[in-house]
């Protein structure tokens, strides 16, 4: 198994009144951070608890059976699409192979669709309280955790990332609301010994990578109630997200993660993807393509939200980071406007993908902070489906949710 140590790093941002991006290139000299870092793991975790808590899953009850909207046409959507069919069939093999994009592809799609189907089915249940949908779940996670024995080729880790982020939060729904699920502990082992050891050392590939990592350890300390794994995973998360976000305060120069080995402007400027102008919001993906840095900005909220429910709020360390990754990604995927020169030669690659109501729910709905921006691209999209990787179903979950 791959072993590598972690140095984490110092991080502050707090949340400001107002959506904002830069609209020039200039940069700011740095700015003092704070020194203090939250705790990590809780004392005792709070289950349900990956990703969406009971409280939040009841506000949605309530509205889908209140008929409310977009709550209703978001669990239409879910109960109607291929990850809510009752009638699907578990693919779940020995080991999964996925080269580059996918590319072979020896089961990842089947792995990475049973386990949004596992989770899908979970939140089925949990607002109809149809049996049949968690005993679908079950059927979905036991036929995996009693099959799957590795991942292979170069996608390997990213694969493993993707599938392990959905597992906890079906797994958490399951076994602590639903709570009929005789092979529970089998489906624990599978996480703790064929998920985690391909994730839990990070990885120095672009962000996005590492960020899903983040993700999945969070959510399998979680659900094994492990309190190192899930430190793990802040402590990658608290280097990771300043070295895929920019802020101003950072200074002249985005921030690296040591063992990468970027200690030029050139070796920095190459890693994000050409881009030489710095401004607030930029992310080290935005120039490669919308796709791929959605995948980061949902990752980091992801994150964000499981910490929140597990009773430490990262908010006031990391909010501000995703307000502005949220902010400047909006504003240049509505195509309102042409795209200066300085930002990526002139041109992005659009499709952020429906990544961004749970970001925009913690910081609009909860913390009463304007994003113009991810508002209107927020409502325009709803209800958000799924990516059919690791994001499902966050009109549903997260939509105008105070909880």
């Amino acid at each position: 198994m791959k072993k590598k140590a972690v140095v984490p790093a110092l991080v502050a941002a707090c949340a400001a009144l107002v959506a904002g991006f830069l609209t020039s290139p200039a940069v700011a000299a740095p700015k003092a951070e704070a020194t203090t870092q939250a705790p990590l793991a809780p004392a005792t975790f709070t289950h349900p608890g990956v990703g969406v808590s009971a409280a939040q899953l009841d506000f949605v009850r309530a509205k889908v059976n209140a008929g409310a909207q977009p709550w209703t046409n978001a669990f239409n959507q879910a109960k109607n699409s291929v990850y809510g069919s009752l009638s699907r069939t578990p693919k779940a093999r020995a080991v999964v192979e996925c080269g580059p994009y996918s590319n072979p592809d020896i089961g990842c799609r089947d792995e990475r669709g049973d386990a949004i189907a596992a989770y899908t089915d979970a939140v089925i249940w949990y607002i109809t309280r149809d049996d049949r949908y968690a005993q679908k779940s079950i059927q979905l996670m036991d036929a995996w955790s009693a099959t799957i024995q590795d991942h292979t080729n170069s996608n390997a880790p990213l694969q493993t990332a993707w599938s392990a982020s959905s597992w906890p939060k079906a797994a958490e729904i399951i076994k602590h609301v639903y709570g009929n699920w005789p092979n529970s502990a089998r489906f624990g082992t599978m996480l703790r010994n064929v998920y985690l050891p391909e994730i839990i050392n990070g990885s120095n590939s672009n962000g996005n990578w590492e960020l899903s990592m983040t993700e999945a350890i969070q959510g399998i300390g979680v659900f094994l109630e492990d309190r190192t794994v899930y430190d793990k995973a802040i402590s990658l998360y608290r280097v990771r997200v300043p070295a895929f976000v920019y802020l101003e305060s950072d200074g002249a120069l985005p921030k690296t993660k040591p063992s990468q080995n970027l200690n030029t402007r050139d070796k920095i400027v190459a890693y994000w993807q050409g881009q030489g102008t710095f401004v607030t919001g930029l992310t080290q993906e935005t120039c490669r393509d919308f796709v791929h840095t959605g995948y980061g900005i949902a990752a980091i909220g992801h994150v964000l939200e499981t910490s929140r429910i597990q009773g430490i709020d990262l908010y006031p360390e990391f909010g501000e980071r995703l307000r502005q990754a949220l902010g400047f990604q909006s504003r240049w995927e509505r195509n309102l406007e042409p795209v200066p020169s300085w930002l990526c030669g002139g041109s992005v690659n659009r499709g952020l993908g429906p990544i961004t109501e749970v970001g925009y729910n913690a910081l609009h709905t909860r913390l009463g902070i304007a994003m113009a921006n991810t508002q209107a691209l927020t409502e325009s999209r709803r209800p958000a489906g799924t990516n059919d990787l690791f994001v499902a179903w966050e009109t549903l979950t997260h939509a105008e949710n105070p909880s």
